[in-house]
């Protein structure tokens, strides 16, 4: 893919060294508009000296704003902070690890990909629930009702629901609609990218929209009850292992 080069310059004035940056939000999700921002995400290695010393050590850094016409938004979290988020069921950082929107990459972020397969459980079930009622929530409060949010929700329950069955991160809602076949699916990802004059839906589509995500969101619950997915996370040694690693090779910096 040609990427913007204005997100290459972004990545390179980072103040730390990166593990890796990747694309996030609709860009990934496969519904962008001509006018999306770009939400890149990663992970940085503090040095030790820093992670060692008296001041609060900057475990996250955040730059967002426009380059030029550009829209960006650069969130990156200190490698300890972004393994324990691993290690919490966090589904949003795994999507973001195995987002195939690779913008700088490393060694050690093919490694880290590789451990992450031994920490997705059954119960990042309740990341996905809670995110799908969150998205629900902002479709149901906006009059006019926007296609977007209602985009996000399915997205959501989808890519919890492929998870629950296979163990694999998948994001991008037209490859998860292959699956389940959605019928409605391909005209709410055209409707939101046609423009703002077609974002919105009628009022009477709401009770049906409705009825779908009980539907999908019992689906998804069923799914991780009978998912062969294990408990707990394994492979937190090795992890530990990796973040030794990085911050010892970051000694001088």
């Amino acid at each position: 893919m040609n990427w913007d080069p204005r997100l290459f310059a972004e990545i390179r004035g980072h103040p730390y060294p990166l593990l890796f940056v990747t694309v996030s939000g609709a860009h990934l999700y496969g519904f962008p508009s001509p006018d999306s921002d770009y939400d890149l995400r990663g992970a940085h290695v503090l040095p030790a000296r820093e992670v060692l010393g008296l001041a609060p050590a900057r475990e996250t850094v955040e730059a967002a704003g426009l380059r030029g016409e550009l829209e960006m938004d650069l969130v990156t979290h200190d490698v300890r902070k972004f393994f324990s988020l691993l290690l919490k069921k966090n589904g949003y950082v795994l999507e973001q690890l195995h987002s195939p929107l690779v913008l700088h990459t490393t060694p050690e972020h093919e490694e880290l990909k590789v451990l992450a397969r031994g920490f997705v459980t059954k119960h990042h079930v309740h990341h996905y629930v809670g995110f799908a009622h969150t998205q629900w929530a902002l479709f149901e409060k906006e009059r006019p009702r926007r296609v977007k949010p209602l985009l996000y929700v399915y997205r959501v329950l989808l890519t919890g629901i492929h998870l629950m069955r296979t163990g694999v991160v998948e994001a991008h809602l037209p490859r998860l609609n292959e699956e389940v076949r959605l019928p409605y699916v391909p005209e709410l990802i055209a409707r939101k990218l046609a423009g703002a004059e077609r974002s919105t839906l009628p009022e009477a589509d709401a009770e049906f929209h409705g009825r779908e995500f009980a539907r999908l969101l019992e689906l998804l619950k069923a799914e991780s009850a009978r998912s062969g997915l294990p408990e707990a996370p394994a492979g937190s040694g090795a992890l530990s292992d990796l973040l030794v690693r990085l911050r010892m090779a970051s000694i001088g910096g």
